[in-house]
């Protein structure tokens, strides 16, 4: 009884492989490894979400208790105006409110919106005007910037009632 043993090259005897002849062992390490990224990616940008969700609201009390101040010590909001990224042109806004840097680049309307008062140079903004989108307020105004440029929120409030701006 003789018994056929398998050659060097029977598909049987070696490893199974993708079409690039890796093991496929290393692409199902490779997937998982990039499903765990993808994970650690998605809970990591979640939390930063939850962050500033939280920042915001606590932006938002600073504001509320600055409107309340505003109106009690008479401070009279002013018509808000948008500038071009260069500074060179100015356009109207339908807004009233507050600037909160010295730069007037910020500011908060009656209402207590926090809005970031730049815009691409326009022609047509020039002409109609433009109506800023509000934004979530950050406790820090410019924080990542150059050195100088960031001021904390609470600050920048304190200064509008001081006649500081």
């Amino acid at each position: 009884m003789t018994t056929e043993q398998p050659t060097a090259g029977d598909p049987a005897d070696r490893p199974a492989s993708d079409a690039g002849g890796r093991p496929v062992g290393e692409d199902d390490r490779a997937a998982q490894w990039r499903a765990r990224r993808r994970e650690a990616a998605g809970a990591h940008a979640e939390a930063l979400a939850a962050r500033q969700r939280a920042e915001s609201a606590r932006a938002r009390v600073l504001i509320t208790e600055f409107l309340a101040d505003a109106r009690a010590r008479g401070r009279t909001p002013v018509p808000l105006h948008v500038r071009s990224y260069d500074g060179r042109a100015r356009y109207r806004t339908p807004l009233e409110g507050w600037y909160l840097r010295r730069d007037e680049s910020v500011g908060i309307d009656t209402d207590g919106e926090f809005y970031v008062l730049t815009a691409p140079a326009s022609l047509v903004a020039r002409i109609r005007g433009v109506q800023p989108t509000p934004q979530d307020p950050p406790l820090v105004i410019g924080a990542g910037g150059k050195d100088g440029e960031s001021i904390d929120l609470q600050d920048a409030l304190a200064r509008v009632l001081a006649g500081e701006l």
